[in-house]
């Protein structure tokens, strides 16, 4: 008999149902050893759950305070919840469903100014993570989440404090390196020695994340509250699959995540690039050709046999044999388990979730694999194939005619340009900016336009089946 639904809350944590794992710990009992900039639906899939399980392990020094930029709703979510919130693990046979406890405080930050700037100046944060996406780093003289930052280490400096460690969070190349750069020059716009000493005292690690976590919907919040007896405003839903490689660089106290499954290595650089070159670049090659094709969720694609074929041998074939040695990783099985991902029809991820911000996303995920195998003379059809998929998706309609809106900041502008240069690519590759010195390779210029004149010709799974091999094809 389902047990009757509870609304969630610290009053109501003792009634959970049996299938619901609570914290399990006295959350009075925790203290904010870290701050979290951008509470976002990834941070509390992915890092937040990390420190939860710190908590469950006895561990209190690490609850979250965490601190919204944009958008004030998940703070009317959160605030009658006491900060807990329902993380649902949907894998392809069952969900699973945990209440996260880590969060101690949640602050909107354009509305608590002051209590935001005191609580990151506070020395009992140790940690400062960030998930606040590429444009957030430009440092711009206005920019807010830079000056929190610069703000809370210069009452600190001045007091006589200990710095805390950034530690980016952001799907970029080199993330820690991006803040260390953006910090620095923010500060040293309105105070050099500042800037001098942050470059000096404050550690920036580097960090790979991983976990897909689509956007919570309407439907979800039901399922929880039909399927778990929990009623959350703010569930997230994500798939079982979690890594977190970090840098082990800190200028304060290091949480213990390598307890809960977190990794610290001396160089994440291998890891990163073994996520963005295979799982980043299979996600832009999938999201852009099967949008054209007609598809909408990544395992519809998995489920083709020539768009799963064309995915394992661009990973296989093509991607793979560029990468440096991954410690401890075995690249076959890892290949594998992204196909596995990609194919989970119940995490409800979407294509069009893949295909926003294109012009970032190919830049950083796919061209530096074609420039490497140019400068090695290996081929890299394939991954040619998935620019050209991006350049027919700007031109704004699939292969039937149905609509396409590209969302990218940059769309209106590539928009025309792709419309513009139809199957000739020359237009796009200078006004997109993403690809340096191949816009200048007649080879690559000439091999991608053969790929686009292939799906107006043929039509997309046609124009991708030639890469595969028929062996690999199953009816």
């Amino acid at each position: 008999m389902r047990s009757p639904t509870i609304t969630l809350c610290d009053a109501n944590l003792e009634r959970l149902p049996q299938h619901v794992s609570g914290p399990g710990y006295n959350r009075r009992n925790l203290r904010s050893g870290v701050a979290h900039l951008s509470v976002g639906s990834f941070h509390r899939s992915h890092q937040a759950v990390y420190f939860d399980d710190l908590a469950r392990r006895g561990e209190p020094d690490w609850g979250i305070l965490g601190v919204g930029l944009r958008r004030p709703r998940l703070r009317t979510a959160l605030s009658p919840q006491d900060g807990l919130y329902t993380v649902v693990t949907r894998g392809p046979d069952r969900d699973e469903a945990r209440v996260v406890g880590a969060m101690t405080k949640y602050l909107f930050a354009p509305e608590d100014c002051a209590a935001t700037r005191e609580a990151l100046a506070d020395p009992r944060i140790a940690l400062v993570t960030l998930t606040i996406t590429a444009g957030a780093y430009e440092p711009a003289p206005s920019s807010p989440v830079l000056r929190y930052l610069v703000e809370a280490l210069d009452r600190r400096r001045r007091a006589g404090h200990a710095p805390f460690t950034v530690l980016s969070c952001d799907n970029l190349p080199g993330n820690g390196d991006v803040a260390r750069d953006a910090l620095v020059t923010f500060a040293a716009l309105h105070d050099e020695r500042l800037a001098a000493w942050i470059e000096r005292n404050v550690a920036f690690p580097n960090s790979m994340v991983d976990r897909i976590t689509p956007q919570t919907t309407r439907a979800d919040r039901t399922a929880v509250a039909r399927e778990f007896g929990v009623l959350d405003r703010c569930p997230v839903v994500t798939e079982p699959y979690s890594q977190w490689v970090l840098e082990d660089r800190f200028c304060s106290r290091r949480p213990p995540l390598d307890l809960v499954g977190a990794q610290f290595v001396d160089d994440v650089t291998p890891y990163a690039l073994m996520k963005t070159r295979l799982l980043n670049a299979s996600h832009c090659a999938i999201g852009f050709l099967g949008s054209i094709a007609g598809l909408r969720r990544p395992d519809e694609a998995v489920a083709d046999p020539v768009f799963r074929s064309y995915v394992e041998c661009f990973m296989r074939e093509e991607i793979a044999p560029l990468l440096p040695p991954v410690p401890a990783v075995d690249l076959d099985a890892y290949q594998r388990t992204l196909i596995e991902r990609l194919g989970n029809a119940r995490i409800g991820d979407d294509l069009s979730r893949l295909c926003r911000a294109g012009s970032s996303k190919i830049g950083s995920h796919v061209v530096p694999s074609i420039a490497r195998a140019r400068a090695l003379g290996r081929g890299h059809a394939r991954l040619t194939m998935a620019v050209a998929g991006w350049f027919h998706y700007l031109r704004g309609s699939d292969d039937r005619g149905r609509r396409l809106v590209p969302d990218d900041p940059l769309a209106a502008r590539l928009q025309t340009a792709a419309l513009r240069g139809g199957t000739d690519p020359r237009s796009l590759l200078f006004e997109s900016g993403a690809f340096g010195t191949l816009a200048h390779d007649p080879g690559f210029v000439a091999e991608l336009e053969d790929a686009l004149v292939s799906i107006d010709r043929r039509g997309v799974r046609a124009a991708v089946a030639a890469f595969v091999p028929e062996r690999r094809l199953v009816a």
